[in-house]
């Protein structure tokens, strides 16, 4: 197959992705609900599950550029497969703990598992300097429509099923389904892929840890800044913000899948204004001063007194929230050499899901106690502008070759 056509291929695979993440984030938290289990264990399960994809990314994504990234891509497709799977048949609590934690199932809208660190390498590997903003760009408001549609898609396909007559538990089931079925078309995809992806071996003799040698300093001291955004990010992964809204003001499945496309219809135009913007100001100036105000806004969604109120600062809040994303992963590909990039990407990504994988207990707990329903919201935010202000001073001097 023509090296060409690699582009596009994966940009499906995210596309279907993502949309299977988004069709789940919506009701996977009300499914759990429904199988008996009570907010402390929704918030564990979910922990555990980051910190099994933390761990299987980890070793998958820093192995890549010498396993083979299309072999890496495909093994990730298929524990997505097979997670997807054990959340219909079982409700078991261990069952569902060792499935999310050696699978790959999605809690959130994000991206999870080994893809994204894989995919990013490979774009990278393949296209100019001077287009890789922009192509990430793109990449991230693909994802981002997708992912709109599918929560948009899994929340009314809900509520359908229950008006005719079904449980809301087995309408939650067929939604599972539908993820397990798009593990299964991204493994077809991803044995299309070319070898133009792979990374050019290099005969360098340099210790490796990591898979990473003489960009590990930089990749190491990013990993840090990222994980405390993730960190702060799950305290309110999506699956949660609607469980929230559902708690706070009875809202039902339709209009929180009717709530998250809207929003991820303004992430993914927020994204694609990131490249202009970073044209101008610099990517790591970008990161920065769009995200926080987009963590303002987001202190102040418990704040509203009303739905609408607080429907409308959530979706502002996510009209620029996503800036920070395309701008990151090619800051990111660009300032390490070429055959550490999937390590990096990965070491990078595994930083964030390792934070992000404590913070949902954290919220669990907060839930369950009337008082702290809206902590999360204030944590969250005055966090990740801790991080934006550590970042900026870190890395503001440090340009892209690009940026040079």
């Amino acid at each position: 197959m023509p090296p060409t056509l690699d582009i596009p291929l994966l940009f499906t695979t995210r596309i279907i992705r993502m949309f299977c993440y988004g069709f789940l984030a919506v009701i996977l938290a009300l499914y759990l609900a429904e199988s008996g289990f009570s907010e402390a264990q929704i918030g564990l399960l979910f922990t555990l599950t980051l910190a099994g994809d933390a761990v299987v990314s980890l070793w998958l994504t820093t192995h890549a550029d010498k396993f083979g990234r299309k072999q890496t891509l495909l093994i990730g497709a298929l524990l997505m497969l097979a997670a997807g799977i054990a959340f219909v048949f079982t409700k078991n609590f261990l069952l569902l703990v060792i499935a999310a934690t050696l699978g790959v199932i999605s809690p959130n809208d994000k991206e999870i598992g080994p893809f994204l660190a894989v995919e990013q390498a490979s774009l990278t590997q393949i296209i100019p300097d001077r287009l890789r903003t922009q192509l990430f760009a793109w990449y991230n408001l693909g994802g981002s429509f997708s992912s709109a549609i599918g929560a948009l898609a899994g929340g009314w396909l809900a509520q359908l099923l229950q008006a005719a007559a079904w449980t809301a538990r087995d309408s939650y089931r067929y939604i599972l389904t539908g993820y397990a079925v798009g593990g299964l078309l991204i493994a077809i995809l991803f044995l299309q892929i070319s070898p133009a992806i792979e990374a050019h071996s290099e005969n360098n003799q340099t210790k490796k840890i990591l898979g990473l040698h003489q960009s590990r300093k930089v990749v190491f001291k990013l990993s840090f800044f990222f994980a405390l955004d993730a960190f702060a990010g799950g305290l309110i992964v999506q699956s949660m913000i609607a469980y929230w809204f559902h708690v706070r003001f009875g809202v039902d499945s339709g209009i929180l899948g009717a709530i998250f496309f809207g929003a991820n219809i303004l992430a993914g135009i927020s994204a694609l204004l990131a490249a202009k913007i970073a044209e101008k100001f610099g990517l790591i100036n970008t990161m920065v001063f769009t995200h926080i105000p987009s963590n303002i806004l987001l202190i102040l969604v418990p704040l509203m007194p009303s739905l609408p109120l607080a429907i409308g600062i959530l979706l502002l809040r996510f009209s620029i929230s996503q800036m920070d994303v395309p701008t990151r992963q090619s800051y990111t590909m660009a300032v390490v050499a070429p055959d550490e990039r999937s390590a990096a990407a990965g070491v990078t990504a595994i930083a964030r899901s390792v934070g992000a994988s404590i913070s949902p207990a954290l919220t669990g707990i907060m839930f369950s106690i009337p008082a702290l329903v809206s902590a999360p919201f204030f944590i969250c935010g005055g966090l990740k502008i801790v991080y934006d202000l550590l970042l900026w001073r870190e890395f503001s001097q440090v340009k892209t070759p690009e940026e040079k």
